[in-house]
């Protein structure tokens, strides 16, 4: 049941990313209103990290995995009422504003490259079960921020890519 629903979740974010495009939606990346919570913060950076669309062709589900990327890939990468968000593969282009794009890290313009290069990561506790916190307050992150992220992968028929995250390391 549970694999069931983060694969849908997956498959929504997906969904939305191809069907939103970036004029309709205004605004600017969202900041952080609260302090970050260490506990899934790591001071340093992990070794080893793969790009978003490297480990979409390598990773095996339940292999423990270091991805890097860049929140964003629709026009809201975050979801409500949980620490779980979307990253893109740096490699791919964001959108800038002086292409007249409120909304760069939906990456309207690159669309077809998001589909093979964004991973959806879900922040877990030590009993393996997701954070029931907005990831801008419990990480201190915000849209376009590149992390680097811990944990298992996690594998759906469709090939989309989970990573259950321990650890998140904020490049920037």
């Amino acid at each position: 049941m549970k694999k069931e629903f983060f694969s849908l979740f997956g498959l929504a974010t997906l969904s939305a990313t191809l069907l939103i495009g970036c004029a309709e939606q205004p605004g600017n990346p969202t900041a952080s209103s609260g302090k970050p919570d260490s506990t899934y913060l790591a001071s340093t950076e992990p070794t080893g990290a793969q790009p978003v669309g490297d480990a979409r062709e390598s990773s095996q589900d339940k292999q423990e995995v270091v991805l890097v990327g860049r929140i964003g890939g629709s026009s809201k990468p975050f979801i409500d009422g949980l620490a779980a968000f979307t990253i893109v593969d740096p490699k791919v282009p964001y959108c800038s504003e002086d292409e007249g794009c409120p909304t760069p890290w939906d990456y309207c313009c690159e669309q077809n490259q998001v589909k093979e290069n964004i991973a959806t990561v879900k922040v877990i506790n030590s009993e393996g079960k997701p954070v029931s916190q907005d990831a801008r307050e419990l990480l201190g992150v915000k849209e376009l921020n590149m992390v680097v992220v811990h944990g298992t992968a996690q594998r759906d028929d469709d090939g989309n890519l989970s990573v259950l995250a321990d650890q998140i390391y904020v490049k920037e």
